[in-house]
């Protein structure tokens, strides 16, 4: 595992380096703006964004949900392509649309591709209900990877790289060295993986084997069986020509056992194929100056709509402390990995503290009732809301003096960074991506708090410790224009990518 190097590139007649020209295609289970759960949709999304952005010949392929077709209304366009994909014994129908907000002809630079199937992504969530997956994900992701080959082949899309992200694509690096190994099409192309999350592999019985369409021939340790099942992940880990996960720190974790997951055997084998790059965020829709969510706008050098946010999120929330009270602030998925268990544990020390906590978030149904009955226990000191609302997500970024993410691994985090754009303090665990991000150190480089004992105790020590000196202004507001210089764009990832896509393979 190592950093990719970064040549410097000369510079075109405007200024702007120049990238060596190639056709790149993104293939993601979800992007933002169209569908999203988590940090996937950001990362596929922004990065398309930044990629056409730059200029690049780049495409997306995403399923076409039925929350896609509610956001986008009367903006898809049908691209009259009908394609019969084999899933096991039977053949289900692929038919394709595109956005024409972003690009109308079908083989265009900056063309989004859904693919539509109403049985398999007409639902109400993207992979399953709060109590579960669906139980046919691995045909819904069969059928999404076969789809974008055969859409590549019915419109002869000759990529130079297909980029895959998660278990949901990691069938397509290994069909192209097996079931699509003779289509002229990819003759030319590289497969990137990019790991987003060790902790979600794709696990499924034996069965799903006859559904990929894969012989029993691959059903063996060496190949895609994982105790006993099927692991669409490992099917990318073996295939894909460059592996990459989202920070460099995480790179180096999931080569260990704990944080592994079982696969951290393959991944030493691929050693030297992958690759750590720290995910961006999008500066243009996360910024305090501009972001029209937000009523009171803020900068570094003029903060003081800063405070008002504050102000306006504890009345909306019906919390009943001042500006001297500390706020905290927690967004995310409610599991075990964002660690919401040592929050509910250290809630009441939390409170004591003198501080008061707004969480927005959905998942488990365990910790939805946990948090439903501290928030209930502590009224006027807790705001708890199950879901996620844009708008409310903004105005706590902006409003909130510290950000809790006791995550216990975190392979990158994006609202750490959120966060310090909006000069709002984390507090976090010492793991992956929040290592490479926040400058815990004392010193005059300082973001925010690392802890490094996933307990209780040790993450509302850590928070006492933010307090102390958020009771002492002028540290505080140093702490708060760190945070708000610290650059956190896309831009530099993108190039990074953009290397790695040119990398001579061994």
């Amino acid at each position: 595992m190592s950093t990719p190097h970064l040549p410097k590139r000369p510079p075109n007649s405007c200024g702007k380096p120049r990238y060596r020209p190639m056709r790149i295609a993104l293939m993601s289970s979800e992007a933002v703006p169209f569908s999203k759960t988590g940090g996937l949709a950001d990362v596929a999304g922004t990065l398309f964004k930044e990629y056409t952005g730059m200029g690049l010949d780049v495409s997306l392929f995403v399923p076409l949900y039925d929350s896609t077709v509610k956001r986008l209304h009367n903006r898809l366009v049908n691209l009259e392509l009908e394609i019969d994909i084999p899933i096991g014994n039977e053949v289900k129908k692929c038919r394709v649309f595109s956005d024409q907000g972003l690009g109308r002809e079908p083989k265009g630079k900056g063309t989004v591709y859904f693919v539509a199937n109403e049985e398999y992504f007409g639902r109400s969530e993207l992979y399953g209900p709060a109590e579960g997956d669906y139980p046919d994900n691995d045909a819904r992701f069969t059928f999404f990877c076969r789809s974008v080959l055969e859409i590549c082949i019915r419109l002869d899309l000759q990529f130079d790289v297909l980029h895959c992200n998660d278990w949901q694509t990691g069938l397509i690096p290994l069909y192209l060295k097996t079931l699509y190994r003779n289509e002229s099409v990819f003759k030319n192309a590289r497969t990137v993986l990019t790991i987003h999350n060790m902790g979600y592999q794709g696990l499924f019985p034996p069965s799903a084997l006859g559904i990929t369409g894969l012989g029993h021939e691959f059903f063996h340790p060496e190949g895609i069986e994982f105790y006993g099942k099927v692991n669409f992940l490992k099917a990318g880990l073996i295939s894909a020509d460059i592996l990459t996960t989202v920070s460099p720190t995480y790179a180096r974790e999931i080569l260990l056992p704990e944080k592994g997951f079982g696969l951290d055997s393959v991944l030493k084998k691929r050693a030297d194929a992958l690759f750590g790059v720290l995910n961006g965020i999008d500066t243009s829709e996360w910024d305090p100056a501009s972001d029209s969510l937000l009523h009171d706008k803020y900068s570094k050098t003029a903060l003081e709509g800063k405070a008002r946010c504050k102000q306006e999120l504890m009345s909306r929330c019906s919390l009943a402390g001042t500006q001297e009270t500390p706020l905290l602030c927690f967004i995310g998925r409610l599991s075990s990995q964002k660690g919401i268990d040592l929050l509910v544990e250290a809630m009441d020390e939390l409170i004591s503290a003198g501080t008061d906590l707004f969480i927005l978030g959905k998942g488990d149904d365990r910790f939805q009732r946990l948090l439903s009955e501290q928030a209930g226990r502590y009224p006027g000191r807790i705001y708890f809301r199950v879901g996620f609302d844009e708008a409310m997500a903004h105005l706590a970024y902006a409003g909130a003096d510290i950000f809790l993410m006791p995550s216990i691994y975190e392979p990158c985090g994006l609202g750490q960074m959120i966060a310090m754009r909006y000069g709002t303090i984390p507090v976090a665990y010492s793991t992956g991506g929040l290592v490479d991000t926040i400058v815990a150190a004392d010193g005059p480089d300082k973001t925010g708090f690392l802890f490094d004992d996933h307990t209780p105790a040790s993450f509302a020590e850590e928070v006492r410790k933010a307090l102390l000196i958020f009771r002492r202004k002028e540290t505080w507001h140093k702490l708060i224009t760190n945070a708000m210089e610290k650059d956190f764009s896309w831009e530099r990832s993108a190039v990074m990518y953009l290397e790695l896509y040119g990398k001579p393979l061994n």
